[in-house]
């Protein structure tokens, strides 16, 4: 689990609690974004245990090669690596999915992004809100003939984290019977504008 702050970690969180054993994959000193967001029982954020309970933690800086070769030794032994960084960060550090898959052709490589990894707007990054908006979900929100309203919850990160789970859940049933592992890539925008059924 290289995710972090909400669409990633809800992901895994969902597995975790379906029995994943989930190896949380930080950055050092800083860790998880999420870690610094209120508020605070006892000096820790309660934030980010809401959405990291059943998981290990561990600090691992890919950036270098050490790092590196011990995150190649922990994908040989996984079924599946979630990340949520802006496409193209996994392929810089030479880590994504055509690398991975070589070492692991078993391996369930989730990656959770604003736009996807392809596409006129795949480096963009993308927000919550941002891709309420996007997604038009905003603009059936709030009083009739008023201004667009944000729903209450960060209904874009959390949908993209059910549809992750969705995918990943899919995928592992497909290499029950093929013995093959695949990518998948969630859009945020894409699970906005899916959730908006008839309205859309």
């Amino acid at each position: 689990d290289l995710t972090r702050i909400l669409a990633g970690p809800y992901a895994t969180m969902i597995l975790g609690d379906l029995g994943a054993d989930i190896i949380k994959v930080e950055m050092p000193v800083k860790g998880d974004d999420a870690r610094h967001f209120g508020p605070y029982i006892n000096n820790e954020s309660a934030y980010f245990m809401s959405l990291n309970r059943n998981k290990r933690s561990m600090t691992l800086n890919l950036k270098t090669e050490k790092g590196k070769d011990l995150f190649l030794e922990i994908v040989k032994k996984v079924d599946i690596v979630i990340e949520n960084f802006r496409p193209g960060t996994m392929e810089k550090l030479g880590l994504g999915y055509e690398v991975l898959s070589e070492i692991n052709p078993k391996l369930i490589y989730a990656a959770s992004s604003g736009y996807g990894h392809t596409g006129p707007y795949s480096k963009r990054p993308a927000y919550d809100a941002v891709v309420q908006a996007m997604g038009g979900l905003m603009s059936i929100t709030g009083e009739k003939d008023g201004e667009p309203v944000r729903i209450g919850t960060s209904i874009g990160d959390i949908t993209a984290g059910l549809f992750a789970v969705i995918g990943i859940l899919a995928a592992l049933n497909s290499r029950n019977i093929t013995g093959k592992g695949q990518k998948v890539d969630i859009a945020m925008l894409d699970c906005q504008v899916a959730i908006l059924e008839n309205a859309i």
